[in-house]
């Protein structure tokens, strides 16, 4: 049976409750995150802010700049963990087979829902449209028989519409494909795709998978199947969590290494703990990490194999990251424990429209 994937994601989710819920936001640029004077950083920001260049992640103050009458608001975490839970559960109307990636966006397999005689498009528009009843917010989806595109098709008509690909038209679409919008092609891996002569996915197919692995190693290979139409995942109802992590912005920039390594052993490590023992009942620790961004924003990680929380080490690579800044001041500091990878038999439990689109 031909699978039929969708790919649902809420617009601007955080500001758009924000909006929803203070009708006096409506039409201005909006954005949620911490404040400017506090070092704060944005979640997100609804499409008006993103038309002067604001983008989530960003330092609030950077985005002042860009946007001066930028309303940026606090976040409300309950309230959208909450009006998630409604969009799961409207998920749920139409299929089990849920895997949620975040609060507000989730991939879907439609394969053996029998709404619609079966279309994968009208019921994704469905799910839109009650998604929008039960709590005021728009979504966009991308439906298509291979995991990845489902994903890249729900981007092309955001916000508040979908955009299907048909079994037929797969090899086409990938075939005029730009590389970075394959998941995992970021900004250094598709800079260095450009000067190999590698633009859109045709190009790849007229590589040798030999050549991308040399260059790219186990992406090469990604790539090959990728541009292939190559997708075998299925819609992990559980999915397994393969790290974690804590980290904290400063209000001030911190130049003092004993200072860095106070707000380890008092703040971070005590937060890491915490987080990391309620998965150690079915989960093995296998590398220790350090995350450390200077204050021109520039970002090192240093990691190292080890099978438990040690402070000793953690402050050893703690030391190693801050001298790859060659004196630079610290702006955040965050440590991260990744599990190992042989724990496959554990399940963790995880959430009127103008549409272009072909029904598949």
């Amino acid at each position: 049976m031909q699978r039929k994937i969708a790919h649902i994601d809420m617009d601007a989710f955080y500001v758009s409750v924000e909006i929803r819920d203070n009708p006096s936001l409506a039409g201005k640029p909006v954005a949620v995150g911490g404040k400017s004077d506090r070092r704060g950083v944005l979640s997100t920001c609804n499409y008006i802010a993103r038309k002067f260049g604001v983008s989530s992640a960003m330092p609030t103050a950077m985005a002042i700049k860009k946007c001066p009458h930028l309303v940026v608001v606090p976040g409300r975490m309950d309230v959208y963990v909450a009006v998630s839970k409604q969009i799961r559960s409207v998920f749920e109307r139409f299929t089990e087979k849920i895997e949620p990636l975040s609060l507000d966006e989730a991939y879907l397999d439609l394969t053996e829902c029998s709404f619609h005689h079966g279309s994968a498009t009208l019921i994704a528009q469905q799910i839109r449209q009650d998604i929008f009843h039960a709590t005021g917010l728009t979504a966009s989806a991308g439906i298509a028989p291979i995991k990845y595109l489902a994903k890249i098709a729900s981007d092309m008509n955001k916000p508040n519409g979908q955009f299907t690909i048909a079994p037929n038209d797969v090899t086409a679409f990938i075939d005029t494909m730009k590389l970075n919008k394959i998941p995992g092609v970021g900004k250094v891996t598709n800079e260095k795709l450009k000067h190999l002569g590698l633009f859109t996915g045709r190009d790849v197919v007229k590589s040798d998978i030999e050549f991308l692995t040399k260059h790219f190693g186990k992406m090469g290979a990604v790539l090959w199947d990728r541009c292939h139409g190559i997708d075998p995942r299925e819609v992990e109802v559980s999915r397994i969590r393969k790290s974690v992590g804590v980290e904290q912005t400063f209000s001030e920039d911190i130049h003092s290494l004993p200072e860095l390594q106070r707000i380890v052993s008092e703040v971070l490590l005590p937060q890491l703990i915490r987080r990391v023992e309620p998965h150690l009942k079915t989960r093995e620790i296998d590398k220790l990490g350090v995350k450390v961004k200077f204050q021109d924003f520039h970002i090192t990680t240093k990691e190292q194999k080890h099978s438990d929380i040690d402070d000793t080490l953690i402050f050893q690579l703690l030391a190693q990251a801050i001298e790859r800044g060659k004196g630079k001041s610290v702006r955040l500091l965050g440590l991260h424990v990744a599990f190992t990878d042989n724990s496959h038999n554990f399940k963790q439990l995880p959430l009127d429209f103008d549409d272009k689109h072909r029904t598949i």
